[in-house]
Formats: C-alpha cells, sequence, structure tokens
C-alpha cells in the first residue's frame, strides 16, 4: 500500500475548561487511502465533528501528527473540499455565482471561473437552476451547490459533517446516490460524519466508530458489500447485520468511562 492520502497518529486535543483541560479527543490514529470513502460514527460528544474540523484546517489539535499527502496539516487549503449541514450560500448571488465566488477567492480569472462553475453546477445536476438564488431553492438544491462550490477548485479529498441530516428521506438517499457517482467518477477521498448508520453503511468502504470521553475510536469496519448499491441492497442480510454491529459499537462506546 502507498502513502495513504489522510494520516493521523497520536492526535489528542484538549479544550479549556473551569476546572482545567478538557480532553475532547485521545490517541486518535487512522489513515484514509486514496479514493476511499470512510465514514465517522457514535453519540453525540464523541469528537466526529471536531476530528474533521481539525482535518480540515479550521481547527488546531493538542498533540499528534496530521498529514495529507505526506505534508503537515497547518490551515485551510484548496487540496480538502469542506461541506457541512449549514449550506453557507450566499443569499445574494445565484447558484452558479456563489461557486464563482469561492473560485475567484482561489485565484482563477472571471472566464475560467464562469466555465468551471457552470461544469460543477452541471455535474450536480442543476444546470436548470444556475441562475436562481438560494431562496428559490429547496434544501436539496442548495446542498447540491455547497457540494459544486467545494468541488469547484478540484480538492483531492472531501470533508462532509452531516451533509445530509436535514433532508427529507427521499431527498436524502437522492443525494447520497448524487455523492456516490461523484465520488466514483472523481476518484475523491471522503471523509464523512453521521448520524446515519443506515447512510454509513450504504455509502461507505469503512466505518469508525468513536466512544465517549474522551473521543476516540473504538472500532473499525470494513463495508464489503459490492458497488453499486441500491434501495435492495439495504434489505440484504448482510447489510442489515454490518448495521446492528455498528449500532452496537456505538452504544457500547455511549457510556462515559468509570471515574
Amino acid at each position: 500500500m502507498g502513502e495513504p492520502k489522510l494520516h493521523i497518529a497520536g492526535l489528542s486535543k484538549w479544550f479549556p475548561g473551569k476546572k482545567g483541560p478538557i480532553r475532547a479527543l485521545s490517541d486518535i490514529n487512522l489513515d484514509l487511502a486514496d479514493n476511499e470513502f470512510v465514514s465517522l460514527v457514535g453519540a453525540s460528544g464523541c469528537g466526529k465533528s471536531t476530528l474533521l474540523s481539525i482535518v480540515a484546517g479550521l481547527q488546531s489539535f493538542s498533540e499528534g501528527v496530521l498529514l495529507t499527502d505526506g505534508r503537515p496539516i497547518v490551515g485551510p487549503g484548496l487540496d480538502r473540499g469542506v461541506v457541512f449541514q449549514s449550506y453557507t450560500l450566499l443569499p445574494w448571488l445565484t447558484a452558479q455565482q456563489n461557486v464563482e465566488f469561492a473560485l475567484r477567492a482561489a485565484g482563477m480569472s472571471a472566464a475560467e471561473c464562469r466555465d468551471v462553475a457552470r461544469a460543477h453546477i452541471e455535474l450536480v445536476k442543476l444546470g436548470r437552476f444556475a441562475d436562481a438564488y438560494p431562496a428559490q431553492l429547496s434544501g436539496g438544491m442548495k446542498q447540491r451547490v455547497a457540494i459544486a462550490r467545494a468541488l469547484s477548485y478540484r480538492p483531492r479529498m472531501l470533508l462532509m459533517d452531516e451533509p445530509f441530516g436535514a433532508l427529507d428521506a427521499l431527498t436524502r438517499r437522492q443525494m447520497q446516490d448524487l455523492l456516490t457517482q461523484i465520488w466514483e467518477e472523481h476518484r475523491l477521498t471522503v471523509l464523512f460524519v453521521t448520524h446515519d448508520v443506515e447512510e454509513a453503511v450504504y455509502l461507505s468502504d469503512r466505518i469508525v466508530a468513536m466512544s465517549l470521553n474522551p473521543g476516540r475510536i473504538s472500532a473499525t469496519f470494513h463495508v464489503g458489500l459490492a458497488r453499486p448499491r441500491t434501495q435492495d441492497t439495504i434489505s440484504t442480510a448482510d447489510f442489515i447485520a454490518l448495521q446492528r454491529d455498528v449500532l452496537a459499537a456505538i452504544q457500547a462506546g455511549s457510556e462515559p468511562d468509570p471515574a
């Protein structure tokens, strides 16, 4: 196996507290390969989003090693696209203009911004809505724009924090299938945070379960289900068994350590 796309070793994170430092993450060790789809799952407060934010370069960490393509992560970078549950679109710009705005910040010319933004709006199947404003778009459409924006500057890694959590069930499944299609076509490495175990099994190559107090990796599951996955996959015995095992790991890690 070659050099991992993402390498995390001995990573810990403390936050200041009234009675002293609070350890949020403890001794995280995790490698992601090129074009691997890995989901982080666990009870609320286990540090999933904190870990993803650290990989995005939006938070610091207290100790450990954090590398992408062998280089230290010291802040946000164009090599990593980030998508949150909240769409964070600029309401006074159209769908296409929201993508162009990110590209201008990346240093592209106006003409190149237009072409690249249009291509990515088409990629997420919003060509007919390129000139619509966020207020005119559904939640699923807004998230498509956010994904187009994150992909527009050609990152090799996509970091997603509960991106479909606010969507209805049908739209959520459509977005999962769109994400899978984009991931397969563009060979992205994806680190995906979700509370939905079914979603994690449906999307992932590997599932990493985290436990509480402090947040740490408690179990890893390799998803051996064939691709492409469909609605029928969810009802198979292998899918159900894996979902049950992941849920059991989350439950086991949801109780605080004894004092």
